[in-house]
């Protein structure tokens, strides 16, 4: 039975997820404590989710800030080290997704023999470019727990050889935060600041595989300036993908794609939810518009999410202009109507901590090879060329 755990956030993904677990280990009396790496650390990345969110302030602090993801994941590795030293009493630590925090303070608990929880285990993308499937791998590895949102997950997790004791399928942690605060987000005036008094699209990006190739950034660009002379689109844009634009010399017509400064969580939930179509490569603006009923355009050849595309309102459509185009002009017409997709209904901390709080001993396990892989027919079917997941 656990009865001290940390709970690790770190990136602007992390926030939604956190939030639901502090509240559920609450409700049970438990003395959950949360550490904030500082991976991200611009208000509107952080402490814009922490009051929206109603998140009490962290115990601690580690204060990492940006760098390589070496020194990322080294800085946040050697501090909270140091911070869980001093802690007594701690019987897990629970991480979420998948970014560079994850998986430091991951290999941190394992080293300290600190039972592992993962929040949104078994993802994979099948793309070991990408350093977020780096990152997943490596933690659920080392993990005690496996928190699962889908079959699919528990299925890549099989796959790899652990064991089925391991993996709880749980539901999606971020559906929680979504549903929790849905109501108060339609509220927000965002749209009357912004003048978006007609039908708009919402555009988010920031993943490498993108922004950091030149030639492909500037082609996906042109292709939106291209759907702004129906739609117009606005582009809450990420300091960093701001830079990579500017460096490509890319130019921007604002009347056709806005750029904006980056919303809080509640304002860009407002968006989302009134948007007639959202363009990202992020993995959860894929699951938070399948739950609204908004269309999704997915600039990447391959998704971590593959639910959110049999069931959902998903579509990997790739960096090519035609099928972006296409695809665009299918969304338009398509009936907006929210998915109801099993156990993502807002209780999946609730069943989270309810595991935790078993009267048993963690299980035991020997970590599988880091080198294994689904079998090549399995890993493709998560990817663009695999027409059974195209939504028509």
């Amino acid at each position: 039975m656990i009865r001290r755990p940390v709970i690790v956030a770190g990136a602007r993904p992390n926030f939604p997820k956190v939030a639901p677990l502090m509240r559920a280990f609450a409700n049970r009396g438990v003395d959950a404590l949360l550490v904030h790496t500082g991976q991200h650390y611009d208000a509107n990345m952080s402490q814009g989710f922490f009051d929206a969110l109603g998140i009490s302030e962290p115990v601690g602090n580690l204060g990492i800030g940006s760098g390589s993801h070496a020194q990322q994941t080294a800085g946040v590795m050697t501090a909270f080290e140091a911070w869980l030293g001093e802690q007594d009493g701690v019987d897990a630590v629970l991480v979420v997704g998948d970014v560079n925090s994850t998986v430091a303070c991951a290999l941190v608990a394992a080293k300290s023999g600190v039972p592992l929880g993962h929040v949104e285990a078994g993802l994979r993308s099948f793309d070991r470019s990408m350093p977020e499937e780096i990152n997943r791998v490596v933690v659920d590895a080392l993990s005690t727990w496996l928190f699962t949102p889908a079959p699919e997950a528990d299925e890549n997790l099989l796959a790899e050889g652990v064991e089925p004791a391991r993996i709880h399928r749980v539901g999606n942690i971020m559906v929680d935060s979504l549903l929790a605060v849905l109501d108060r987000a339609r509220l927000r005036p965002v749209r009357q600041m912004l003048g978006l008094d007609r039908q708009f699209g919402l555009v988010t990006l920031h993943r490498p595989a993108l922004v950091d190739e030149a030639d492909r950034l500037i082609d996906v660009m042109g292709t939106l300036h291209e759907v702004g002379r129906s739609v117009p689109l606005v582009f809450p844009i990420h300091p960093r993908t701001r830079a990579k634009i500017d460096a490509a010399g890319v130019e921007i017509d604002g009347r056709r794609v806005r750029l904006v400064e980056p919303q809080g969580y509640l304002d860009f939930l407002c968006l989302e939810a009134n948007a007639a179509l959202v363009f990202t490569d992020s993995g959860g603006i894929q699951e938070e518009t399948s739950i609204l009923g908004v269309p999704c355009l997915t600039l990447r050849e391959n998704t971590e999410r593959p639910i959110t595309i049999t069931q959902g309102t998903n579509r990997l459509v790739g960096y090519e202009r035609a099928t972006i185009l296409a695809a665009v002009a299918d969304a338009l017409v398509t009936d907006r109507a929210p998915r109801s997709i099993p156990l993502w209904d807002g209780l999946t901390a609730e069943r989270i901590v309810d595991i935790l709080r078993l009267p048993t001993e963690p299980p035991t396990f020997i970590p599988p090879s880091l080198l294994v892989d689904p079998s090549a027919e399995f890993a493709a079917s998560r990817h663009l060329e695999q027409p059974s997941l195209r939504l028509s």
